[in-house]
């Protein structure tokens, strides 16, 4: 879910500790609630090279009483109402398995656990999405680069294993995703790699952006690749 509200780490964690305490109004004593950040949200607390996100998309465990402290916090914060949803169960960068695989971040007011996604499985994630218009490229290299320079790299072996793992392998990763990965590793030079293909997706997103604007609800999947490419070179021209 894409919203008008843009959050940092900062801002996102004030919401999450906001979250915590109204499901705790609401929920008593009864069993807390487990949240699984996932993409954008998921860069962003682990990572610097990702200043902000609109997305804050999560697997959520929870008694129902969860999406009304949701609106809480929205009315709180001037959020959309859904700020924190699991929209993203419908697309197919989902797995059930995104909750066997995460990997604990913190707990809060004894009322929600927060959870995220490792590197090897958001750059898989990332792949199956594999969108030219979002961050998805660019947060795969950005995500390698970081753990470049950590000292911790990512092998292919361990992208092939979570590709693997969450979505029984790469049958339904598309070609474009494909040869990117492909070439990042080959590459190596993950740093720049990350700046270039940031240009191009912010390119492509405005490209997206104005054909909106000059044809309302005219975008569609079948269109959007070949708007992103003429952008691309009309850029380079």
């Amino acid at each position: 879910m894409s919203t008008d509200a843009q959050f940092t780490k900062s801002n996102l964690n004030a919401c999450l500790s906001a979250l915590a305490k109204e499901f705790r109004k609401l929920n008593g004593t009864a069993m807390p609630a487990e949240i699984i950040l996932i993409g954008g949200a998921s860069v962003l607390v682990n990572y610097g090279f990702r200043n902000t996100t609109y997305d804050v998309d999560a697997v959520i465990h929870a008694s129902s009483v969860m999406k009304q402290a949701v609106n809480r916090v929205a009315d709180k914060f001037g959020l959309p109402n859904g700020w924190l949803n699991m929209d993203f169960k419908v697309t197919k960068s989902y797995s059930d398995k995104l909750t066997e695989i995460s990997v604990y971040y913190k707990t809060i007011s004894n009322a929600i656990t927060v959870r995220t996604v490792a590197a090897e499985y958001l750059i898989a994630m990332k792949l199956m999405s594999g969108r030219h218009y979002k961050n998805d490229l660019s947060d795969i290299a950005g995500i390698l680069s970081e753990h470049h320079k950590r000292g911790e790299p990512i092998t292919r072996d361990a992208v092939e294993a979570a590709v693997d793992k969450l979505y029984g392998g790469w049958t339904e990763v598309q070609q474009t995703s494909l040869d990117f990965i492909q070439y990042v590793f080959n590459n190596g030079d993950y740093e720049s790699i990350y700046n270039e293909v940031l240009i191009n997706e912010q390119i492509a997103k405005k490209a997206l952006l104005d054909f909106e604007a000059q044809y309302p609800n005219s975008l569609n999947e079948e269109n959007i690749n070949t708007i992103i490419e003429q952008a691309k070179q009309k850029k380079e021209h």
